[in-house]
């Protein structure tokens, strides 16, 4: 067993064997799923898109190990890698490369060019105006106000988790975040990168304070959070909302999709029944779902459409800051860049 989840990528695989899913992120609970798979050494492994939520090197190791044990796969096109990637024949590939970013970086820079434009002008006119004002500007405060602001600020954040299971008495603990500082200006894009299980959900968990941090302090808007009482903190709510990598966990299966993507709405009473419909609607159609989903439940859809009606809900209050848990790992390459795309027009038009 322990060779097994090391085979898949799992650092540790001793002492993680002993825990519980819940205590893994999810990238290494898809590496226990990956072993699972490999236990029998089966003649036949049908692999459900196994690896999406996966670092990329965790992938490389994954794909290279199926690929040794596999003598032949049947794929729809199949042929040197370079050759299919830059000549592939299948309307369906062809979709598919030019909608990785990792595959054809050339496409996806003339596929964003309208986005890209946008923040291109949103950034020039601030240098202009940046210039202006610092030609001039009086010494001290003048400076100061021509900065960007930072919308968050995180500073020493750390978080410990008791460990279960030692002897009576212990005090046995595991640091998941070690003192991690960084600031997030307005309208842009900060990314914390990591291998799977380094700690990026936690932190993705303690800025909104779902998750309270051991030590350390998060400021929105220059406000010490750790303060946000009952009211505050239901405003801070809805003006920073997360997107986790789980959808199959964090969608309520009792509630409808329209039930699901319309309670922000209702909670932080915004518009009547009328308007709330009519933004679920609109909701929907930007993640490319169709409006009959609504009346449907999480179980009856995929995990890449559940993952959509997550991104429909958190983007429901039009929220300041959206915290994206790797938000797109669920989905297919083509919807990737819809839903990456989608988020980049919301940032160059909210500005």
């Amino acid at each position: 067993m322990v060779e097994l989840l090391g085979e898949a990528g799992l650092p540790d695989a001793t002492r993680r064997a002993k825990q519980y899913p819940h205590e893994f992120s999810g990238g290494m609970r898809q590496r226990a799923l990956i072993a699972i798979g490999l236990a029998a050494r089966p003649k036949l492994l049908i692999a459900d898109e196994p690896t999406p939520a996966l670092d990329v090197t965790v992938q490389q190791q994954i794909l290279t190990h199926l690929d040794h044990l596999t003598a032949e796969l049947g794929v729809v096109e199949s042929g040197p890698a370079m050759e299919i990637l830059l000549n592939p024949p299948h309307p369906y590939t062809q979709r598919l490369v030019a909608s990785a970013p990792s595959l054809a970086s050339q496409r996806m820079r003339s596929s964003l060019i309208r986005t890209q434009v946008k923040v291109e002008a949103v950034e020039t006119a601030q240098e202009v105006a940046r210039e202006t004002i610092l030609e001039d500007a009086l010494p001290g405060e003048m400076l100061k106000k021509s900065l960007p602001d930072n919308v968050i600020v995180v500073e020493n954040l750390t978080k410990v988790f008791k460990i279960r299971g030692g002897a009576p008495g212990s005090s046995s603990s595991f640091k998941a975040v070690d003192n991690v500082s960084f600031a997030l200006k307005r309208g842009t894009t900060t990314a914390i990168v990591g291998e799977s299980g380094s700690g990026k959900s936690t932190v993705a968990q303690m800025v909104p304070r779902l998750l309270p941090p051991t030590e350390g302090s998060v400021f929105f808007d220059g406000h010490d959070i750790s303060q946000y009482r009952g009211r505050e903190l239901l405003a801070l709510r809805r003006r920073m909302q997360p997107i986790f990598q789980n959808p199959y966990g964090s969608l309520d299966p009792m509630y409808s999709i329209y039930r699901t993507i319309e309670e922000p709405l209702r909670t932080h009473k915004v518009g009547n029944k009328k308007s709330r419909d009519k933004k679920v609607r609109q909701l929907l159609d930007k993640v490319s779902l169709s409006a009959t989903a609504m009346r449907r439940f999480p179980n009856e859809l995929p995990g890449g459409q559940r993952q959509r009606v997550a991104i429909a809900r958190a983007l429901a209050l039009d929220p300041e800051v959206v915290i994206c848990d790797e938000a797109v790992s669920a989905l297919d390459v083509l919807v990737q860049a819809q839903v990456l795309t989608l988020l980049n027009d919301l940032q160059a038009e909210l500005v």
